[in-house]
């Protein structure tokens, strides 16, 4: 006796199925079968060659909110110095600036002062966070304490994997020390990911954490000092000198030449502000 499929199914069985639907899940069914029935009759090499036609699956993309979206692109400009210290961020002007409305603004604002780069001033609103060189020494003694042991602990610990990233992140950043200026983003991006590289190995997720907090707050301090005019730095040297210690997997040499590299920063920064 033969089994009716579900493409075979009459309608009157279905009481509680529109026709249209009935018409597409009939359709569905019989092309599905169809597929598996002349997949079936492939030899093996025939099968592969078919699967490889298919088209690969897409990869999943990260969608940011609005607030999220926000968040960067304030970040981004107060950073680089767009949005200059002690600037009043009035959300209508932000609002037509970004194209984003008042209210993810202003969770990005609260995310902002939360890491202290805007400052809340109860109803007056939000304004950036001035350049106080006082508290970038403080912060630069946290770096150092910070970094000093990260670096012991990268060099101590780090395998084969982590001394190739530290000659590729060194040589990258030699590459960007010659051929752009300080201060830019494309230097910048070099520089963030040789010091990255450097402390990589730690094996501390925690340490890192406290390392890339400070770094968020020391970043618009750093390209306001290495972007100076009056800036007489060789940091090309400073870098290579850095790597090489590290590479060479001298704990107490890549630990002061490192305290000396952010010192000189902090140094340069109060001298640009006086």
């Amino acid at each position: 006796m033969r089994t009716a499929s579900p493409s075979s199914t009459p309608a009157a069985a279905c009481p509680s199925t529109s026709k249209v639907t009935y018409f597409i899940f009939s359709t569905y069914s019989y092309f599905v079968d169809k597929m598996k029935h002349d997949l079936i009759k492939l030899s093996i090499p025939e099968l592969l060659k078919t699967m490889e036609s298919f088209p690969p699956p897409s990869e999943p993309q990260m969608v940011l909110t609005l607030a999220e979206t926000a968040w960067q692109q304030l970040r981004r400009d107060i950073i680089a110095g767009v949005r200059k210290p002690r600037e009043r961020l009035r959300i209508e002007r932000l609002r037509e600036a970004y194209g984003i409305g008042p209210s993810p603004l202003r969770e990005a604002l609260q995310r902002l002062a939360a890491e202290g780069l805007v400052m809340a001033e109860g109803n007056r609103g939000f304004t950036v966070t001035p350049l106080d060189p006082r508290e970038f020494a403080d912060v630069t003694v946290a770096r150092i304490a910070v970094e000093r042991e990260a670096i012991r602990l990268s060099i101590l610990n780090g395998s084969d994997d982590w001394e190739a990233g530290v000659a590729s992140a060194s040589y990258l950043m030699a590459k960007a020390d010659r051929e752009v200026n300080p201060g830019t983003d494309q230097w910048e991006r070099a520089n963030t990911a040789f010091h990255k590289a450097i402390v990589a190995g730690c094996g501390s997720n925690w340490l890192l954490r406290v390392r890339d907090n400070l770094h968020t707050v020391a970043e618009r301090y750093r390209r306001a000092s290495v972007s100076s005019a009056n800036s007489r730095r060789d940091l090309a040297r400073e870098h290579a000198d850095i790597a090489r210690a590290v590479l060479a997997r001298d704990v107490t040499r890549a630990c002061d030449l490192t305290a000396e590299h952010y010192s000189k920063t902090a140094e340069e920064l109060r001298a640009f502000g006086s």
